[in-house]
């Protein structure tokens, strides 16, 4: 069911007239806004039509994002999204809104949006993932964002500070991965490629012997010549190529045959070895801020001692007061020869860092550090060099505050990139769900072994046999073709209890081999498999932004050149102060002058201010947070659910599947004319097999009982098959009219129901059981009771939302009386029944309308309306791929009560955003003014530099370590009472 989950395939079923259906998929909004009546607009007949290209659509998912928020404007009338085709068809009244608000409003989902009259040639659109080395602030990954934008043929992009990486839509006909690689480089940016394209894989390869130019030119060309090879790198000094391939057409035992057989070379090839990647990159990173803190403090301690501790030491402070040259001391020489390699060699990053950032016309953290540290650096030479070269000239240096201010700031980046790299570990644990090895079966042409030989899973290959053994992990996705075991799923669908696999079974990458020894035949692999895509939604999770970013996004354009001018105003103010003697000569300390007072309360300003605790302070938060809800079977699409769903106080759930265990079961016939009971079903069976509808299959099921001494029974034909949504199906059996389905489809065809009928349907009802009737040739022929039970504890689960302030409404196509007795036995209050796809959007819609914010629960393609019309949908994971699609939730473990976590673990997610940004501003709106002085004059505090420096450096780490709190999140109490455990759904 995971691998059918995680198809998430686009399906389009509306035939489609010019480019665009006449019919919008959901339903569509009132013709005018809320609150407005006809009268009131007198715009009937003046209704306009516009057209939009949509650049970034990749599903139905997509389209229905796009079509929910159009829909949300005053005065749309209509609404239809071609995901195929990249547009928009919008029908509007112009009163109210006009064509850039809805652009904009398509562009705010988070896709480009143009408006186009004529027809546009469809434009395909590819994505990569790119890891950005140097990116220290939100201002750099808004530099990374324009830069990228304004490349032509880049459709969308999304830059994450806390995982440094780019996940970038864009027209592969127009330009390559290549151009987005050479474009951050350009502007000083490290990048390096994580994946290209949705179907393609890549694997680096180790090649003993790899040096020699004629040897590198030979491999490349016989990769080269191989089906399915997209793209090669070679990196000779690590001895590395890496391939990007089509998992369908090639594999790496491919490559390793081809570079082995390539030349007259003795070449050998291995994978390359585990953790050469980013995790690799984020502990050089760690080991190189260690390396140079440890190097500063070498320095920065004994200039610490100079300026601070032997002053008060009556002998040491005689021989460093001892002048070398007029009124330069030996403390003060030791000190300019001390700072020099820390300001100049340890600094150098934030030289490099300021002038990138200068070139690509921003400025970040590391100009603000440049600036202070080189104010109070370049001050102090200044002031030696004029002690110097005056017999009476006593200056005041600042050596110590550039060297300690720059050491603390490294301290803080170490301690900073240490907890960013642990906000990423529920990642790593979903991707150390492989095994490191598999055991690879060679058959004969009689599927007899051969040969068994041990490789590195990462070597699997499409239509290999792989042997699993007792409590090894299952290696790759695929079925069984030989054996029986038990598998234990829980890792991937939250199932606890082990699943039997027998011969054609499916199996899942990462899952668990209880018992007995099973051949699979491998049939997804690489980026293909259930595990890989489960990965690649939480990263693309992890990279969305939530729509409260944009508030960080919005101040981090003009938070340091606003530091900039506060810190110059601040030095000015209290140099002229000082010069014209505002304020007593007896607040400036005995050490300095008012100059030096003042250049200390500017430098002060300039370093306290940090950019970067609030760029991280929702990213990291989002980025624990979906970890976290990975962990526990909640998948959460990103930063935008998040959002939504800690707002939610409304839940419509559906019935069957959702509420109910979504596996009727027939458990009572009554026949109304007299019929063989076996004759009887034959004719119903023949005409529900051919439903999709799990009432359908409930009766399918029960006639196979008359049919016991057939494995698998074979139906009578049957023609004219029609399934009338949310009534039944009708079709010709055997030369008989047969019409199997619910009350309204009887009356709909003028067939009589009887008093008795009518007793059994009420009687059915009565005991929460659905309740069918089968006519044959017109005529009412027998009744039939359909039960679902309930999922455990979903009484409960809705009396823990109503103590949550949630209210739950159930909205299903079943009929009244089964509806109400469900609704009696779980504790929901509010019903609607026997509704079409559309009403329940519709309902959904009208709760929106009175101000609730609503979530919907479902499992079915008829939910998928509504699901995309909430703000937030929650879909179950056993549920169809359309209503996964649609979802913004999607429940793993398909059980009532992560309804609840979903709900809780958003609300905890965004109490901590909000308690990041307070640290984060909290830090700039009390220490600005406090490094400005405004304590000064009353207490005589002030805040150094060197101090201001840790102060800002601590606000980053604060807001790191505040968001990996999160990792210890623990479900509300409330549901560990709870006797739930994965629904397991076959």
């Amino acid at each position: 069911m995971a691998t059918n989950f995680l198809a998430l395939a686009c399906i389009r079923k509306e035939s489609y007239e010019e480019y665009l259906s006449p019919r919008p998929r959901y339903p569509s909004m009132p013709k005018y806004p809320k609150g407005v009546s006809v009268q009131e607009t007198n715009v009937e007949g003046s209704e306009a039509k516009a057209v939009f290209s949509v650049v970034g659509m990749t599903c139905s998912a997509c389209a229905g994002s796009v079509e929910k928020a159009i829909k949300r404007l005053p005065g749309i009338r209509e609404a239809v999204v071609d995901v195929l085709n990249n547009k928009a068809q919008v029908v509007f009244y112009p009163s109210f809104v006009n064509e850039e608000t809805i652009r904009e409003t398509i562009e705010d989902v988070g896709f480009q949006a143009a408006l186009i009259e004529d027809e546009m040639n469809e434009r395909s659109s590819q994505v990569c993932r790119i890891q950005i080395n140097g990116i220290s602030c939100t201002s750099c990954c808004c530099t990374a964002e324009i830069v990228l934008q304004a490349i032509h043929g880049v459709q969308r992009i999304q830059v994450s500070l806390a995982t440094e990486e780019a996940e970038v839509y864009y027209d592969p006909k127009i330009l390559d991965y290549n151009h987005l690689l050479d474009a951050m480089e350009d502007i000083g940016f490290e990048a390096m490629l994580m994946s290209a394209g949705e179907a393609v894989s890549k694997i680096d390869l180790k090649v003993d012997g790899l040096k020699a130019e004629h040897s590198i030119q030979i491999i490349e060309n016989s990769l080269q010549t191989l089906p399915g090879v997209q793209a090669i790198e070679i990196d000779p000094e690590l001895d590395k190529i890496s391939i990007s391939y089509k998992p369908s057409m090639t594999g790496p035992r491919n490559f390793i045959k081809a570079i082995e057989s390539a030349g007259s070379e003795n070449l050998k090839a291995i994978v390359f070895p585990q953790g050469e990647d980013k995790e690799t990159h984020r502990q050089k990173e760690i080991k190189r801020y260690r390396g140079t803190f440890l190097w500063s403090l070498v320095f920065a301690i004994p200039i610490f001692l100079i300026s601070m501790v032997f002053m008060y030491i009556p002998i040491i402070n005689r021989q460093l007061d001892i002048k070398v040259v007029n009124m330069l001391s030996v403390g003060e020489l030791m000190k300019w020869i001390l700072s020099t390699p820390v300001q100049f060699v340890i600094g150098r990053r934030f030289y490099t860092g300021s002038y990138k950032a200068l070139r690509r016309g921003s400025a970040n953290m590391d100009v603000l550090i440049a600036l202070g540290t080189n104010a109070a650096y370049f001050y102090s030479v200044y002031s030696v060099l004029r002690a110097s070269s005056s017999p009476d000239f006593e200056g005041t240096d600042f050596f110590e505050t550039s060297s300690m201010l720059i050491s603390i700031i490294i301290l803080g980046k170490y301690l900073e990139v240490m907890a960013k790299g642990k906000t990423s570990e529920a990642m790593a644990k979903l991707m150390d769900l492989a095994p490191g090895t598999a055991i690879l079966l060679t058959l004969d042409d009689e599927g007899n072994v051969i040969r068994e030989e041990e490789i590195d899973s990462r070597l699997i290959q499409r239509n290999d046999v792989i042997k699993i053994t007792p409590g090894t992990k299952v290696a790759s996705d695929g079925f069984v073709i030989w054996g029986q075991s038990h598998v234990n799923e829980s890792m991937i669908t939250g199932e606890a209890r082990p699943v039997a696999k027998r011969t054609g079974d499916a199996v899942i990458g990462g899952t668990v081999n209880e018992n007995g020894v099973v051949h699979i035949k491998a049939t997804t692999v690489g980026s293909e498999s259930a595990l890989s895509q489960i990965v690649r939604l939480v990263e693309s999770a992890q990279l969305a932004k939530a729509p409260v970013q944009k508030f960080a996004d919005r101040i981090s354009k003009y938070f340091v050149p606003l530091v900039i001018i506060l810190s110059f105003s601040t030095w000015l103010a209290w140099f002229l102060a000082g010069k014209f003697h505002g304020y007593p000569d007896s607040w400036i300390p005995q050490s300095m002058d008012s100059f030096q007072l003042a250049l200390q309360f500017g430098i002060s300003v300039m370093v306290i201010a940090c950019p970067c605790a609030l760029g991280l302070a929702t990213p990291t938060a989002v980025m624990v947070g979906t970890g976290v809800g990975a962990s526990q079977g909640v998948l959460i699409k990103g930063g935008q659910a998040l959002e939504s769903a800690h707002k939610v106080n409304c839940i419509v759930f559906d019935k069957t599947g959702t509420l109910t265990m979504g596996k009727p079961v027939v458990v009572n016939t009554r026949l109304v004319k007299y019929m063989v009971l076996r004759d009887f079903y034959e004719l119903v069976a023949a005409a529900e097999v051919n439903s999709e509808h799990p009432l359908a299959k409930a009766i399918v099921e029960y006639a196979k009982k008359f049919r016991e001494d057939e494995e698998s029974p074979m139906w009578p034909e049957a023609r004219d098959f029609e399934s009338i949504t949310g009534h039944g199906v009708k079709a010709i059996v055997r030369k008989k009219e047969v019409m199997v389905g619910n009350k309204s489809l009887m009356l709909e065809h003028n067939i009589p129901i009887s008093i008795d009928a009518e007793e059994m349907l009420a009687e059915a009802e009565g005991m929460a059981q659905t309740g069918i009737l089968v006519s044959i040739d017109r005529e009412l022929t027998g009744v039939l009771a359909i039960s679902d039970p309930l999922k455990p504890g979903a009484p409960e689960v809705i009396s823990i939302l109503k103590s949550m302030k949630v209210r739950s409404i159930m909205v299903t196509g079943d009929n009244w009386g089964t509806a109400n007795s469900i609704s009696r036995e779980v504790g929901i209050e509010t019903v609607t029944a026997e509704a079409e796809p559309e009403q329940k959007a519709e309902k959904v819609k009208e709760l929106q309308a009175a101000g609730y914010m609503v979530a919907m629960v479902g499992d079915g393609i008829n939910d998928s309306p509504a699901l995309v019309a909430a703000d937030v949908g929650m879909a179950i994971g056993a549920g169809t791929d359309i209503a996964i699609e649609a979802a913004d939730i999607v429940l793993m473990k398909s059980n009532l009560e992560d309804v609840i976590t979903a709900i809780d673990l958003s609300r905890k997610t965004f109490s901590r955003i909000r308690l990041n940004y307070i640290w984060a501003l909290g830090y700039n709106l009390l220490g600005i003014p406090i490094a400005a002085g405004a304590l000064f004059p009353g207490t005589g505090y002030r805040l150094p530099p060197w101090i201001a420096g840790a102060a800002m450096a601590a606000s980053s780490v604060s807001v790191v370590v505040c968001s990996l709190l999160l990792k210890n999140y623990k479900r509300p109490k409330k549901l560990e009472n709870l006797d739930i455990r994965g629904i397991m759904v076959e």
